[in-house]
């Protein structure tokens, strides 16, 4: 048996995380991230507010079926003035399909006054009942205290009142919300370490947001305060700044031994390999960029830029690296760019396979070329795939796959048959495959996109290789000022299996920059998936 205490886990991103601005979760979306969770190791997945919006509904219709996780519902004290039995907010909660049921409660006397506008006392009644009606449901009740923090700096006696009353009830969970986010780490620790007199650790949670960049930090000073259940959202998704970050949290709590030595999850630490790939896979439901500069799961999380750090990362990573990358599923990247030195070139060549002698001149002539083509304005430390074929080429190593023999696109604003003024954008691109010339057409949402459908409508034998083939990003740059810039144009692509790459392209002519960074990503994915050579004319 364990000697360690435990601490649960409720993630609130189907719910909490709903509110962020831009979100829309569908309920086919829900199921697949509920279930992600569950086969995380997650205690409780909370799923929505039934009754509360169509979808939410729809997805508490049914039983889920997780395999450990418990499915939270979540809903409001009854209303003043009503019993329990008779609230149709509560009534709805007690239809849906769940194990647990987290009820949002007043607990600052001056959201008591203002925004209910009832009493202290009859809020402390609705509280109690409302927890009374869960339990008799036979679902497990669950407390937040709302604006928790805010209500013990106005008014200690009454939100402890608030809390002491839940558990009185039966709430198996009293959680205490820092619901406006701006409570600081060392109020949090010292605010919880009173209630803990109060309410025992086992029955207390936390549930913090980040407006103040803190919530990931005051989870932690909660814990350390006295709390054992947790609250947070994958990527800290939530309404304003987010909440808590689970994918930050996780790691911190499983590898740092402040915390691993004393608590444990119900993660099993082979699970935690799967957190990079569940936190990209809730951005790939959401169609969103990572962001790669997130920690622990980040592109950038691991990422060495600095000639002398990447040279003492490759003798003992932990001389720039705080855990291992592995442990989170995450990867170590050496970067390149005018700052980089052999070492860096070298490590970039291993990690995409090249074999290479250090002392091998070309490695020298290579590390040259890359600082003046940055110079010029490229960008290697952001761009890995056109960094690979930079280096391959250098090599000799890229087949001919097809030629560019010309394109051209056209921008025209018009009025369309209905008589609404659009900008259409068409592109023409010629390409020679095995000695064969193939023009095609396409039309798109700007000359880029116009471009991109050209190339791929007929690229002869290669055309099936690019079908799933999709640019998920496109950044522009101008590096020089005046219309006659100098313009540097970052695509990102990524394909069916969600694999992601970025290139590179820079010249005074958006289009032109555009073009070869496309050209770039096309020529990536050929290569890397072992698309054969074209035949040059002279063997046909």
């Amino acid at each position: 048996m364990s000697s360690k205490e435990r601490l649960y886990l409720f993630d609130t991103t189907l719910r909490d995380g709903a509110q962020t601005q831009g979100v829309d979760f569908s309920v086919e979306d829900k199921i697949r991230i509920a279930e992600t969770l569950d086969e995380l190791g997650i205690d409780y997945v909370e799923g929505g507010w039934p009754g509360a919006n169509p979808t939410d509904t729809a997805f508490f219709s049914e039983k889920r079926g997780l395999k450990s996780a418990r499915m939270t519902a979540f809903g409001m004290t009854k209303r003043v003035g009503r019993s329990a039995d008779n609230d149709p907010g509560l009534a709805a909660l007690f239809d849906a399909e769940s194990d647990v049921v987290c009820l949002v409660a007043k607990t600052w006397d001056h959201q008591v006054e203002v925004a209910l506008g009832c009493s202290l006392d009859e809020n402390l009644e609705a509280i109690r009942d409302s927890v009374q009606a869960i339990a008799k449901h036979k679902r497990e009740p669950m407390i937040d205290c709302e604006h928790f923090f805010d209500g013990y700096k106005a008014n200690p006696d009454y939100a402890i009142a608030c809390a002491k009353e839940a558990l009185a009830a039966g709430a198996r969970w009293v959680v205490l919300c820092d619901t406006n986010g701006g409570t600081l780490p060392h109020e949090v620790e010292a605010i919880t370490r009173e209630v803990a007199k109060h309410i025992p650790g086992d029955n207390l949670g936390i549930h913090a947001h980040n407006d103040t960049e803190n919530a990931v930090a005051n989870t932690l000073a909660a814990i350390r305060g006295g709390v054992r259940q947790i609250q947070g959202t994958l990527n800290g998704l939530g309404e304003r700044c987010g909440n808590a970050n689970v994918v930050s949290l996780l790691p911190t709590l499983m590898l740092k031994p402040e915390f691993a030595d004393r608590f444990e999850t119900g993660v099993p630490h082979d699970s935690l390999k799967q957190l990079t790939h569940v936190s990209r896979l809730l951005d790939e439901i959401l169609n969103r960029t990572p962001n790669r500069h997130q920690p622990y799961v980040g592109a950038s999380a691991f990422a060495h830029k600095g000639g002398l750090h990447v040279s003492a990362v490759q003798k003992d990573p932990s001389t720039y690296e705080h855990v291992p990358p592995e442990a989170v599923g995450n990867k170590r990247r050496i970067l390149v760019s005018d700052q980089a030195g052999r070492s860096n070139v070298l490590a970039q060549l291993e990690s995409a396979g090249i074999e290479v002698e250090a002392q091998d001149p070309r490695v020298k002539r290579l590390v040259d070329e890359v600082k003046e083509r940055e110079f010029l304005g490229y960008a290697y430390d952001g761009a890995e795939a056109s960094f690979e074929l930079l280096a391959r080429r250098a090599l000799g190593e890229v087949p001919h796959f097809f030629e560019v023999e010309s394109f051209r696109v056209m921008v025209e604003r018009r009025y369309n048959a209905v008589g609404e003024l659009v900008t259409v954008s068409e592109a023409t691109v010629k390409v020679s495959v095995d000695g064969v010339s193939i023009m095609s057409a396409g039309e798109g949402n700007g000359p880029v996109n116009a471009l991109d459908q050209a190339l791929r409508k007929d690229l002869g034998k290669y055309s099936s290789w690019l079908e799933d083939l999709r640019l998920a990003d496109f950044k522009v740059r101008i590096l020089t000022s005046g219309t006659e810039a100098v313009t540097r144009v970052m695509i990102e692509s990524v394909d069916g299996q969600g694999a992601r790459w970025s290139t590179v392209g820079v010249s005074p002519n958006i289009v032109d920059a555009s073009f070869q960074a496309l050209m770039d990503s096309i020529t990536y994915k050929l290569l890397r998936d072992g698309a054969p050579a074209a035949v040059p004319v002279s063997e046909r």
